[in-house]
């Protein structure tokens, strides 16, 4: 039996498994970068590990250093959780040939499927050999891995080359491959669902499928909303769909965990890919069978048999996925101190806890929430209710996008595809800002201050606070009064005022905020405000055409040939940011001369830095 397992990721996963490692009574090892040195991974484990450095390919690529820190651990198993190495055959022989066991399938099954290459041919549907005019449009994927790293849409020809490019660049930083592959686009616009089955394989003959999962909800090829089971699917669509994932599963003699993905569209079943892994959407199985995979995941590479029928689905669950990104500045991914995050009510798989740094080296994914009911819709309404009452004090997130997605009329009615977000983005994102909470957070700081050392009978000057919401400035007035302070508004009165919650009535309705704060940014309830000052700072004036950073990241490469002097047209990339695992492509804003190219390959940069000025004519 295991006695000591040594996660080979970080974040969120490491923390799951590790959750699971307690209660069977297994010591947990982690390992981290020096960038994750006090990642809630490492403190939340038994024993902890150092690889040097801070980059995934420093690190949590290096699978003979994970393997050293296994053996140097005295642990007996590794669990390689979602990414990085998961999916790499070679990876799982080393831990193999170090005498350890290996929580996952046999290196051939990974080798076999890992590469959606071969197991698209393995299965009879391989890729395009070459793309014509006629192929378009065509997604270009990663061979290796998943999560949307290394995948971009090819709609036009002239395209082609730089989607190659861009592909290979990201999959190689992510995932350690850079090998890449074109196929049929069919989502978007042509209606497609994206739908998987989960299976579970022991060594003695028997494979699971736990029922259905739909994964449409996607934005720039990254899951958003998951649910179980897929809402809708004809009987027969089911019935197949799980008959090909026992196929795929029985082709490699597979064994653990692992995801069998699909499109259904017009319908018809195209198979995707299978991860040998365990996936980021797993807990809403688990929430429907009443299983804890991870722990059949350890069962199994021990030996043990499953049952011969899994257990009865029951009810229905959703997860959300809560990103640090910032859709306002066109979902870049944001970085600092996360204050605090709390979701009551519903499974929260995180790696984060209160107080910990968001950082820019990894995936900026802080948590998953889950709600489980006994049918869709109150799973719906239970986690859009829990989201948005949730308390996200840090970094700037999606969570606006999950609680409008949630409660969509086309989602919630179960007629999304994959082209949801090409059709709803702006209206999801549309800013909504509540108008009672600069009141709200303006009167919490008055609170206890008065303009005179004591009080006089004299009508007080009304007082200015003014703060940025949503993006959008916004002025309150207020007076200070004997009974403390008041809005300068009518129709607005106020029931409670202290410096922790404000309760104002208007139109006969209560309205309570609890406030919270941490420098100059405050939350009025959900609502995140920054208190401007009362005399604007200076701010750094740049001529105009300049190219500034739009987050922390590191310049990965400057487009060859590109050099001072020459004329460039608007759009044309100049240089690439990697950021939290994603790049970023920078583009000339307009046609015209370069003249100035700041930006070097390695360069560590922050928010606003001067990398390239592209001067019209």
């Amino acid at each position: 039996m295991i006695s000591t397992l040594l996660v080979a990721n970080r974040g969120e996963i490491a923390c799951r498994v590790f959750r699971t490692c307690a209660e069977l009574g297994i010591r947990t090892v982690a390992v981290h970068s020096d960038a994750d040195e006090d990642a809630l991974h490492t403190r939340v484990a038994d024993l902890a590990v150092r690889l040097p450095g801070v980059t995934p390919a420093e690190t949590y690529l290096r699978g003979d250093l994970i393997v050293k820190a296994a053996v140097a651990a005295g642990a007996d198993a590794v669990h390689p959780g979602y990414g990085f190495l998961a999916e790499n055959a070679g990876f799982a022989r080393a831990v193999l040939d170090a005498g350890l066991v290996w929580i996952g399938p046999p290196p051939e099954a990974v080798e076999a499927m890992a590469s959606k290459i071969r197991a698209k041919e393995l299965l009879g549907v391989p890729p395009l050999r070459e793309v014509t005019e006629a192929d378009l449009p065509v997604l270009v994927k990663a061979a290796a891995g998943g999560g949307g790293r290394g995948m971009r849409i090819v709609r036009r020809p002239a395209d082609l080359d730089a989607a190659l490019e861009a592909a290979r660049a990201e999959a190689l930083s992510a995932f350690g491959d850079g090998e890449v592959f074109a196929e049929p686009y069919l989502g978007g616009e042509a209606g497609g669902r994206h739908v998987e089955v989960q299976v579970l394989a022991d060594t003695h003959g028997t494979v699971w499928t736990l029922g259905t999962r739909d994964c449409s909800l996607q934005r720039r090829h990254q899951k958003v909303v998951e649910e179980a089971p897929a809402a809708g699917l004809p009987a027969d669509t089911e019935r197949e769909l799980r008959e090909l994932a026992v196929r795929a599963a029985r082709a490699v003699d597979y064994t653990g965990a692992g995801t069998v993905e699909f499109l259904v569209a017009d319908g018809r079943a195209h198979f995707l890919e299978m991860n040998t892994r365990l996936q980021v959407e797993h807990p809403v199985t688990e929430a429907v069978f009443g299983v804890d995979l991870v722990a059949l995941q350890i069962r199994v590479a021990e030996g043990h048999a499953l049952d011969a029928e899994p257990p009865a689905a029951r009810g229905h669950a959703v997860e959300a996925r809560l990103y640090a990104e910032d859709p306002a500045r066109d979902w870049a991914p944001q970085t600092g101190t996360l204050h605090r995050l709390s979701v009551p009510g519903v499974r929260l798989d995180t790696g984060y806890g209160d107080g910990d740094t968001v950082g820019v080296h990894y995936d900026p994914l802080l948590a998953k929430a889950v709600a489980h009911a006994p049918t869709r819709a109150e799973a719906l309404r239970k986690l859009a209710g829990a989201l948005e009452r949730a308390a996200v004090h840090g970094p700037v997130t999606n969570r606006d996008l999950l609680v409008r997605s949630l409660r969509h009329e086309e989602f919630a009615t179960g007629r999304m595809d994959t082209g949801f977000y090409d059709r709803h983005l702006a209206e999801l994102t549309a800013p909504a800002p509540d108008p009672y909470a600069p009141l709200a957070a303006a009167l919490a700081d008055a609170h206890g201050r008065s303009r005179f050392g004591g009080w006089r009978n004299l009508p007080s000057q009304p007082q200015v606070k003014r703060y940025l919401m949503a993006g959008a400035e916004h002025e309150v007035r207020y007076r200070h009064t004997r009974t403390g302070p008041v809005p300068d508004a009518v129709g607005v009165r106020v029931v409670h005022v202290d410096a922790h919650r404000v309760v104002l009535e208007a139109g006969g309705v209560r309205r309570g905020y609890g406030i919270a704060r941490y420098g100059e940014r405050v939350y009025a309830g959900p609502t995140a405000l920054t208190a401007l000052p009362r005399f604007p700072e200076p701010v750094a004036l740049h001529a105009p055409g300049s190219l500034l950073a739009p987050m922390p990241g590191t310049v990965v490469r400057v487009a060859e040939g590109v050099a001072v002097g020459d004329a460039v047209r608007a759009g044309q990339p100049l240089l690439w940011l990697e950021a939290m695992k994603m790049e970023h492509r920078i583009e000339a804003p307009v046609t015209g001369t370069l003249t100035a190219l700041h930006a070097t390959p390695g360069q560590q940069v922050e928010p606003g830095t001067l990398l390239a000025v592209v001067q019209a004519p």
